[in-house]
């Protein structure tokens, strides 16, 4: 009898229980399209819509991929269309699924899902009247940090004042291109040492002779010079170099307190990337490559790097990357999230970074693009000092000029 009652009473609870957000009548809204375009800057950024039946849109971002549009149009759009939007988690949950077969778990159908989810918060908390970081929680920061990426070659030169840079990977046109990073009000700079010297080699070995870790040394030298203590000097190796190199590399610099070293192995073994922090005296960063809080676990589990960057329109999304933040938390592992991406993605990650504790600094890879804040419709900068101020507004808090959109649209 007592079951029975139990059953009974379990029942009629969970009917009266329903955290979908509704309005009287129904549920918040129905999403009625989904929709991209393109917008061709220094890489292709996919702006995802989301379009709802109270009029409200939803904009996202998948990190730059073909054939993104093909699958949220194609195979996503006829599973979301009549859903609820602000069921994210679920519609997340719904989408890995219907992609099961065709890459939910990484790659390329998790960069499609990244995007529309990232849509799915920005129009939940523009039907809400709430900001996205007050929908995950609320923030532990009014502001989050930027660091420059300062990238290499002819576009490190182009962002460099005028007269300063001289050959395009010599180490003085690094200098030059760090003090005009600095000058703009960025503490935190970071470069690519994983480029020519001038040598011919075979770098299919990943591995590096004692003249080419002396470029890279002589590089990190020039540019923790010029900038002194105004800012933190970090170096990316894009999984370019071999455990024997990268250990050598990692002694030639360690006079110079380089900031973290990013990706010095391929993404794919994590055994061999802990074994490789055990043996050097340095901070390492990896993630971009990995996908959703699995694709981090032995990453986190196995304390193999120190600094995490989950890629947000790439990894999952914004729910998954906090997540991700959360693991590391329980091993004092701290975000540096990477970022590509326009105005979009980078709010997003903003948004993330508000609301984690272990959060260090996001990435801004868009120097080179003068006209990359004019896709903003705002009177003040959306980065100011290396810095974005979280913004208040309703879900990202950030809205396109689509004229401009239109533009620099990639057709």
């Amino acid at each position: 009898m007592y079951e029975d009652f139990a059953s009974t009473l379990a029942a009629t609870m969970w009917a009266d229980f329903d955290e979908t957000p509704r309005r009287a009548d129904g549920p918040l809204a129905e999403i009625t399209d989904l929709g991209t375009v393109v917008v061709d800057g220094n890489f292709p950024w996919t702006i995802v819509t989301v379009e709802t039946s109270e009029g409200v849109t939803g904009i996202g971002e998948c990190y730059p991929s073909p054939g993104v549009h093909q699958i949220i149009t194609d195979y996503l759009r006829p599973v979301l269309v009549g859903e609820n939007p602000a069921d994210v988690e679920r519609l997340y949950n719904l989408m890995r699924e219907s992609l099961s077969g065709r890459g939910s778990q990484q790659g390329i159908g998790t960069i499609a899902i990244s995007g529309v989810e990232i849509a799915l918060w920005d129009a939940t908390g523009k039907l809400l009247g709430q900001p996205v970081y007050q929908l995950l929680g609320g923030k532990m920061r009014e502001e989050v940090t930027v660091y420059a990426d300062c990238h290499a070659g002819e576009a490190m030169v182009e962002s460099a004042e005028e007269g300063q840079a001289t050959e395009t990977y010599e180490p003085e046109a690094y200098a030059a291109a760090a003090q005009a990073a600095v000058d703009d009000g960025f503490d935190i700079v970071k470069f690519d040492l994983d480029v020519p010297s001038g040598r011919e080699f075979d770098t299919l070995s990943r591995h590096f002779d004692p003249p080419e870790i002396k470029h890279k040394r002589r590089v990190v030298e020039a540019v923790t010079g010029e900038v002194g203590h105004d800012a933190e000097v970090a170096v990316d190796l894009h999984w370019n170099f071999s455990p024997e190199t990268v250990e050598r590399l990692c002694r030639a610099l360690e006079p110079y307190d380089i900031a973290w070293i990013e990706d010095p192995l391929p993404p794919e073994n994590g055994d061999a990337i802990r074994e490789l922090k055990r043996r050097v005296n340095a901070t390492i960063l990896t993630g971009e490559n990995r996908y959703g809080r699995h694709g981090f676990r032995d990453l986190i589990e196995g304390q193999a790097v120190d600094f995490l960057a989950p890629d947000v329109p790439k990894t999952g999304g914004i729910a998954e990357t906090k997540k991700i933040a959360d693991m590391a938390e329980a091993y004092y592992q701290a975000l540096v999230p990477h970022n590509i991406g326009s105005p979009v993605a980078t709010a997003a990650t903003a948004h993330v970074g508000a609301t984690v504790p272990n959060f260090v600094a996001l990435e801004y890879h868009a120097r080179e693009v003068p006209w990359w804040e004019d896709l903003l419709v705002r009177d003040e900068p959306f980065i100011e000092n290396g810095r974005i101020q979280i913004p208040d507004g309703p879900g990202l808090g950030i809205e396109l000029d689509w004229d401009v959109v239109e533009e620099h649209q990639k057709e």
